[in-house]
């Protein structure tokens, strides 16, 4: 969708030496994808940001947006497939809310009942009553809801690109969790492709499919939030994502993929004690999950049990406490592993069946081995084959 080429933008100074502000930024944005401009103050993220929709003009280099070159495009029409979303919200303060909503739709032209149904459509997207609020003045509202009026606002014209700069960060943090989770299930729905300007690393994680983080108006490193948390580029990225960034990748990381890196292996109730003590011997494990025929998992067998060797595992068998989904995230395990003072739990999928477990050890030998999430494939470089896809499940042996 949108794709930058040795895009460079140089201010000139009182001097007469130039300013690089932005230097050689080489980026592609794939369709339908969040992308988060993430650095410090004054490494470029925002002069990119304008230079995307010629409210700043390149000084080098190229912006294609659908593959054409946007110098070749006339500025205001170009503008009119971009929404913006900026910190100050920009609200006029003698509109209604309404009228605000629909101010690029009324210059294009919707007739004013097209303009009445969007207008409802995205204040219902932010949980804003329309009956209660359209009619109100900015100034009657607090300054959350103007931020979700600033964000639908931008997506009025239903316009394919969405632009943002710093949108939530002048917002008190409660309302900014509320606001982001908004605006991510507004873009579940509408598939939006979106350029973010931050400098939060934990929003850019929250939100960004692609993170890009600049560093002088250089582009030190583009991957997903995971690959950044887990190999950082360089010192600068390490420092600026933070020293906890091991704990920030338990957001990112579902119990599924902790599970698929190790072998599945499950008894069933009529499997003697012997032979599961050997499996267990053989494997080092100090318990092993017993399943019905359809999967689902209906206790476990502990290692000093399995040794007497006498019997199945139907006498010895001990309920499971909990078990987690496999698309929970780390730090949800965890938290219910500490709260039912548990060491390890089962994993099931959709349908309640065994595809694994999830345990401490397992889950610190995942975040220090490197390995991160496969990123989707078309953030992948077309020269490059994709990883392998660790997050699949182990084959179960009964």
């Amino acid at each position: 969708m949108i794709e930058l080429q040795k895009l460079c933008k140089r201010f000139p100074q009182n001097s007469g030496q130039p300013v690089n502000a932005v230097s050689d930024v080489d980026l592609v944005v794939p369709e339908g994808k969040i992308c988060v401009l993430l650095g410090p103050s004054g490494c470029g993220k925002t002069t990119t940001l304008k230079m995307i929709n010629r409210l700043i003009e390149p000084s080098s280099g190229k912006v294609l947006f659908q593959g054409k070159d946007t110098a070749d495009m006339d500025p205001v029409a170009l503008r009119r497939r971009f929404g913006y979303v900026i910190q100050q919200i920009g609200l006029f303060p003698n509109l209604t809310i309404e009228d605000n909503i629909m101010l690029v739709p009324r210059l294009l032209g919707w007739d004013k009942k097209k303009r009445h149904t969007r207008a409802c459509e995205l204040m219902e997207m932010v949980a804003l009553d329309p009956k209660r609020y359209l009619q109100r003045y900015p100034r009657a509202m607090s300054g959350g809801q103007q931020q979700r009026i600033g964000v639908i606002r931008a997506l009025a014209a239903d316009a394919p690109v969405l632009l943002m700069d710093e949108p939530f960060g002048a917002v008190d943090p409660i309302n900014r969790g509320q606001i982001q989770d908004d605006f991510l299930a507004m873009q579940r729905s509408l598939g939006k492709t979106v350029l973010m300007v931050s400098h939060d690393i934990d929003e850019a994680i929250k939100l960004g499919d692609l993170i890009a983080v600049f560093r002088q108006g250089r582009i030190v490193q583009c991957a997903t939030a995971d690959e950044i948390l887990a190999n950082p580029a360089d010192d600068f990225v390490a420092s600026f994502v933070g020293q906890d960034r091991t704990l920030k990748r338990l957001l990112l990381v579902q119990a599924s993929q902790v599970a698929g890196i190790k072998q599945t292996l499950t008894a069933t109730l009529d499997s003697t004690l012997s032979t599961i003590f050997g499996v267990m011997d053989d494997n080092d494990l100090l318990h092993l999950t017993v399943v019905d025929k359809q999967g689902l998992p209906l206790g476990y067998i502990r290692r000093r049990d399995a040794k007497i060797g006498k019997g199945t595992c139907q006498d010895h068998l001990l309920p499971i406490p909990i078990t987690s989904l496999a698309d929970d995230n780390l730090r949800v395990v965890l938290s219910r592993l500490y709260e039912h003072n548990m060491t390890w739990m089962p994993v099931v999928d959709a349908q309640g069946c065994y595809s694994g477990e999830v345990s401490q050890d397992y889950i610190a030998d995942y975040l220090n081995s490197g390995i991160t999430s496969t990123p989707p494939i078309d953030l992948i470089p077309a020269d490059k084959e994709p990883a392998a896809n660790v997050a699949q499940a182990a084959p179960t042996h009964n």
